[in-house]
Formats: structure tokens, sequence, C-alpha cells
């Protein structure tokens, strides 16, 4: 026994030593440089029009001595989906990633839709036997490993999809999305306060967690819920192999693994009312904020026992401290001095940052998107993390082109993206939540990122030789989204879903991460043929691939995939008789390669003003087909047809094709640095 217990923790020790990153840079081979500037969601149509007011000067500069293009999107215009295949060239059937969910196809369960992750076991109970392990499930080969086998020296800085991060030949990568936080979530953000009523308090449909404060004179405790304990993981799955109907004894042992799941930091606040501050004391520190202020970084450890402790790092801001007490908490991203699993490639890359520019988000959802739109945070509160963010992408991307060690930088912002999913609201008039007194005063705030955004490309330019090829991209557009459509209420009240009498219960993103969510309730699968999950995929029930699949491969599927392509056509807004869905893709016609299987059996392509509810991308079912969206997310991307969203390219050289798609970005830079452009990539060179 106690020869295997000093084993164990041999190997837990090993498991913990530093790992080498090896010689900083191998020497040029190159004289031709490169740089890709990608931001997220940047729309064609607000650059080429600020652009043309003088607001967007670098940009000009760069397409005059170039050119600037709509760039084509994936399919299924997901920043996932698209900057897969912007890094492999190929369409989502080579790289796997087809949206930002996939569904275990025996139990119809979703889970995200990027990695698998995998829990280490533990020597009786206690010792780890090693660490935890995340694995992509995107396929195909970056341009920047193919490049780099041929000397290519690059920096691939939080592009999308390179979670977890790739080993880059002559080159560093640090993580972008999917890049969790401490929980294993896209963002999980905290809210405590003394106005929350016992209803409210729990998960949100979106990602928080809201917590009621209870003052006994000024101080009140609470409790920061953290990662889920993996010893307690590994139990509660030991007992659910044992059937689906457990004994008594073995419903009491779950019930009190459930209670035991998270790992909780206590923590203190205490209430100056006349002062109009808070004091947080937690882990032996002392932050003091007043109302409206930000705290910075402060650095947590979460015990899940003696050898295994997990460091996060997160903000407080003091939303309110009069009358009521409102305390707002960002996700607890990786201390990036201290991650529990490699985030850069090598691993050192991200402690060599951290030592070089100090403390910065780690998240790959980096901003607060959830809070706001949960009206937990305002507006001001947003942009002002909003801005944050963008700055701390940005240090990184000047800082690797400062170092002049590279032949290649690629670095994503994704500050684009989320203002305009939450600001859209305020540049469409005809939104369901346009508010003329808040346009006047943020309307401007999409533009200002973009003048950001252009702020960063005249840095680089500055920084670079003239004979420098740079490229600022995106992944997609974006359209109004003023109405949310429930694509498997649709399915049931036309016969493709058949209920065993009971509705399909609404879900949060805490049903699929806690795993204690309970998903399909009342489907009858004997008689269903076709489901929603997603943003826009629908799934046919197919037999041999789906766990109760009742439809037949080769006939009866083309079949089933005519008939509802033709029906899904037809559906129109029941207040309006407006036209819903502009284009439905059948899987075969769209998508060819080695995961094909794996691909939805239809994209349904909605129009503008009309993307699929947030209930249906879950699984659920909600009454009604459309309603209004009154979220504070207002714009979107996801789940329109591709055709009318395209991206934006912005070259200082001019392109031979005048109509340029994200998977010839990747042939292209190739192309560029003389290398031989792979039979299996799908795009071609742009010059």
């Amino acid at each position: 026994m106690q020869t295997r217990i000093r084993v164990a923790v041999v190997l837990l020790l090993a498991s913990l030593l530093p790992v080498a990153c090896g010689p900083s840079a191998p020497p040029a081979k190159f004289k031709q440089k490169m740089v890709i500037l990608g931001f997220d969601g940047m729309d064609p149509r607000l650059v080429q029009q600020w652009m043309q007011e003088g607001k967007l000067p670098n940009f000009k500069k760069l397409a005059d001595r170039g050119g600037f293009y709509r760039l084509q999107t994936s399919t299924s215009p997901e920043s996932p989906v698209s900057w897969a295949s912007f890094a492999i060239g190929g369409n989502a059937a080579k790289s796997n990633i087809f949206d930002f969910l996939v569904r275990d196809v025996k139990t119809y369960v979703p889970d995200l839709g990027m990695v698998k992750r995998e829990m280490p076991s533990f020597l009786f109970n206690y010792v780890p036997l090693g660490r935890p392990k995340v694995t992509s499930l995107r396929g195909g080969t970056s341009f920047w490993v193919t490049a780099g086998e041929a000397g290519v020296r690059s920096a691939i800085l939080t592009v999308p999809v390179t979670f977890p991060p790739e080993n880059v030949p002559a080159g560093k990568m640090l993580s972008g999305l999917p890049l969790p936080d401490i929980r294993g979530t896209v963002g999980t953000f905290y809210y405590f306060a003394t106005d929350l009523s016992r209803y409210e308090e729990g998960n949100t449909e979106m990602g928080g967690i809201l917590k009621r404060l209870a003052f006994d004179g000024d101080v009140a405790h609470s409790e920061l819920t953290g990662p889920a304990n993996p010893i307690v993981q590994e139990q509660m799955a030991a007992l659910r192999k044992k059937g689906a109907t457990l004994g008594d004894a073995d419903e009491a042992e779950m019930a009190a693994l459930e209670a035991q799941r998270d790992v909780r930091v206590p923590f203190t606040v205490r209430w100056d009312r006349q002062g109009r501050s808070a004091t947080i004391d937690v882990q032996g520190q002392t932050i003091h904020l007043a109302e409206g202020a930000w705290s910075g970084w402060v650095p947590l450890e979460f015990r899940v026992n003696f050898l295994v402790r997990l460091y996060g790092m997160a903000q407080f801001y003091l939303v309110r401290a009069s009358g009521e007490l409102q305390l707002y908490m960002s996700p607890v991203n990786w201390r990036p001095d201290k991650p529990v699993m490699p985030i850069s490639a090598p691993t050192r890359f991200v402690g060599d940052l951290y030592d070089s520019l100090g403390t910065f988000r780690t998240l790959g959802w980096a901003e607060a998107t959830w809070p706001l739109n949960e009206d937990r945070i305002d507006e001001k509160t947003f942009m002002d993390d909003l801005y944050r963010a963008f700055d701390d992408r940005a240090r990184i991307i000047l800082h690797e082109i400062d170092s002049k060690q590279f032949d290649l930088v690629v670095g994503v912002i994704e500050s684009t993206d989320r203002v305009q999913h939450m600001f859209w609201r305020f540049i469409d008039p005809t939104h369901p939540m346009y508010d003329p007194v808040a346009a006047a005063k943020y309307g401007d705030s999409i533009e200002r990122v973009y003048e950001r955004c252009d702020q960063l490309v005249g840095e680089v330019l500055q920084r670079v030789d003239p004979d420098t090829l740079v490229f600022v991209l995106s992944d997609h557009g974006f359209h109004s989204f003023k109405y949310g459509v429930n694509l498997n209420t649709w399915l049931v009240d036309n016969g493709y879903i058949a209920r065993q009498g009971r509705p399909l219960g609404e879900k949060n993103l805490n049903d699929m991460f806690g795993g204690g969510g309970q998903f399909w309730e009342g489907v009858d699968w004997s008689r269903t043929r076709a489901y929603s999950l997603g943003l826009g995929q629908i799934y046919f029930n197919l037999k041999g691939r789906e766990g109760q699949g009742i439809v037949n491969p080769g006939e009866d599927y083309k079949r089933l995939a005519d008939e509802l392509s033709a029906k899904l056509l037809t559906m129109t807004d029941p207040k309006t008789g407006q036209r819903i869905v502009r284009n439905v893709y059948k899987r075969d016609d769209v998508y060819s390669g080695p995961y094909i299987d794996n691909a939805p059996d239809l994209q349904v392509g909605f129009e503008d003003g009309y993307r699929v509810s947030w209930q249906t991308s879950l699984g659920g079912s909600p009454p009604g087909l459309v309603y209004p969206n009154m979220r504070k997310w207002s714009g979107d991307h996801c789940s329109f047809d591709y055709q009318t969203i395209p991206g934006t390219l912005i070259s200082n050289r001019p392109l031979t094709d005048a109509d340029p798609r994200i998977i010839d970005i990747a042939p292209t830079v190739l192309k560029y640095f003389g290398i031989a452009v792979p039979k299996d990539i799908d795009g071609k060179p742009l010059f």
C-alpha cells in the first residue's frame, strides 16, 4: 500500500514539473514577412461606410495599396466553424467543426463541440494519476503547421479553435477560444446581491451564478463556486454505471455527492453604507471597492485536496452600494503563470508573456457579454471591460511583432464580435430593443471599437517593414437579431419530433457543463424523425447512427431531406407573414471530407432579422414559433444564410480573385512563402 502511494506521488510530482521550451526561435530562413490581423465579426458594410467617412484611415491606407473585399464565410457562419476553415483551408467536413455544440449520437445529449475532456483517475479517491487531458476535435492541418515544417517562424495568438494548443514547428501559439474558465465553461460569471429573490438565485440560461447576500449588520458571508471536484465526479460516474435506475441507498449517495461536487471558496463582504463602498475579504486578501469601481486581478486558489490545487484569478466590480448592495465577479480565468493544463506551445510561452507584460486575461471568450445580457451589469461597465479585453490581446500581438523573431504573425481579437452582439440594437431602429435615448448615448460604440482596430493596424504598420504583406480580415459579418425562432417547436408542430405527453423542458448551460441536466424529456425517439441542436443545424434520427434511429439510410434519408427542406422554406412569421428561412443546405451538397458523418443533415439559413432561438440551440422546445428578441444580445451571425453575411478582407497587395473565401487564406499564405499547397486544401491562392 505505501509503495503504491509513493509511486502515485512521484507520478504526480513529475506531471507538475515545468515543460522545457526549447530554443527561443530558429534563425530566419525567409526574407518575406506577413502579418494577419483578425477582427472577429467585422462587417464589410460598416468598414466600407466608415472608411469612406474618413474614420478608418489605416484601413483605407491598406485598401488603397491593395484592395478591400468581401470574404465569403463558412456554410454555418459561426466563429468556430469559420476560423477552423481559415486554419486548414477546407470545409467543415475536413475540420470536423460544425457548430459550438456536438451531440452524443447514442444519447442525444449535447456537449461543447470543439474539445474532448478527460479527467484523471484518483488513487484511493485522493492521489491524482496524471493531469486533466483536453483533446481538440478539430481535424485537418493548420497552415501554420505546414509553414513551420518548411521553416516559417510564426506566432499564432488567440486564434479561435486553438485550444488545446498545437505544437507549431519553428513557432509559438497562445490559445484562444474555447479556452475555458476554471469551471470548464465558456465563462461563468458571478453576481451577489441583497435584492435577489429566492426565485432568481441559481444558474442563468447562458452562464451565470446568482446568489443572495444576507447581511448581519454590516457583514455578509458567501462563497465562490469553483471547478467541479474531479474526485467527486469520478465517484458520481461510477454510480451512474450501475444503470438507469438506482436504489434508494445509491440515490442518497448521489445526492450527497452532488452537494459536494463543486470546489468552493468562502468570502466575506463588509458594507460601508454611508461611504457607499464595500470590502471583500477572500483567502487572506482584502479588496476595498467604491461604488462603480473595479478591482485588479485577484488571485484565487481552489483546493481539491492537499495535493490538488487549481489557480485562477478574477476581478470584482461593485455595481451598487447604496440602498442595496450588488457585487459582480468576472469568470475565474486561469492564471497565466499557473495553468493546470497547457494553454500555450511551448508550455512556457504564456509564462514568458506574463513575465514581460504582467497579468492578462486567458479566457477564450474574454468579454462580459453574458452578465450584460442578464442585466447584471450596464452598458458602460461592459464597454470598460471590453476595452481592457481588447488591450490585453493587442498588447500581446504588438509584443510579438516587436520581438522580430517571426516571419508570420497571426493575431485575432474578438471584441468586434462581442460589441456587435450586444449593441446592434442601438444602430437598428427597427429592433424591438431599440431605445432612442440609449442609442444617443451608446450608438457610436461599435464605431469606436472599429476605430480602435484601425489604431492597432496603424501601430502594426509602424512596426513592420513597408514590404511586409498585411491582411486585415474577419470570419463573417453581422445581421440584426430581431426575432427568435423555436425550430424544435416547429419540428414538433409538423410531426418530426414526437412527444410522450410532456413538453421539452427549458435548458441552461449549467445543464450541459454541470452534468446534472436532463435533455429531450418527453421525446418519443421511436417516432421522431428529426431534431435540432446548435445554431441552425437539423439532424435526422438516422438508423445505425443515432442510438434510437428510425430513418433508413439511402432513399428514406433523401426523401426526408427533400421534404424537410421544402417545408422549411415555406415557414413564415405568424404575425407578419414574412418569410423566415432563406435557404436550406443539404449535407451532401455543401460538405465533403473525412468527417462528413458528423455533419448536420440540414443547415438552415435564416433571413435577416430571424435567428434560431437560444432554447433551440440547447435542444429546448418552448411554446410558440416566433418571439421578439427582448435581450440585449441583439446582433448575430449564427444560423443566418452564409451567403448574406460575408466577412471583411483588406490587403496591402492586390488580389487576383475579387471574390475571396475564408478557405483561400491558408493556401495564399503557403504560396506567399513558396510552399507547395497540399492537395486536400479546398481553397485557392489569391495571388
